[in-house]
């Protein structure tokens, strides 16, 4: 068992250290959706408060991530900043009130940016393939 879990880490240290930028962006937005839907299930009968706002709390230290690494010289940073806001805003008051009526909307913007940096990851590492052949 020690070993699977072992493998397991190695596994997922190896795609960490081999993804693109838009890669890991991707994975964290997969972590964020995880986090949250495990929020949601720790609130359910019998509710598990200490452990839903474990995962509320790795679902906004995510976000806070993207916040920070934002290059606010780029167009793009200065309009997903009021998204990642808002985000913030709505899972800290989910985690406060043990309210998870902004959740569909959470996971719908969550998914829309995911998938958007999965296009992105896909096109550019297409882009790098053509390359490779006209070399």
């Amino acid at each position: 068992m020690e070993n699977l879990k072992n493998l397991k880490e190695e596994y997922l240290r190896q795609s960490v250290m081999t993804a693109s930028p838009a890669e890991l962006v991707v994975m964290l937005f997969d972590g964020c959706i995880k986090d949250l839907k495990f929020a949601e299930m720790a609130l359910e009968e019998p509710a598990n408060y200490m452990k839903a706002n474990e995962y509320f709390i790795k679902a906004q230290n995510i976000i806070s991530e993207l916040v920070a690494t934002l290059d606010m010289s780029y167009e793009i940073s200065n309009q997903l900043l009021p998204v990642y806001e808002y985000l913030l805003w709505a899972m800290r008051k989910m985690n406060v009130k043990k309210d998870l009526t902004a959740m569909p909307d959470v996971l719908k913007i969550l998914q829309t940016q995911r998938d958007t940096w999965a296009e992105a990851a896909r096109m550019s590492g297409s882009g790098q393939e053509g390359r490779q052949a006209c070399v």
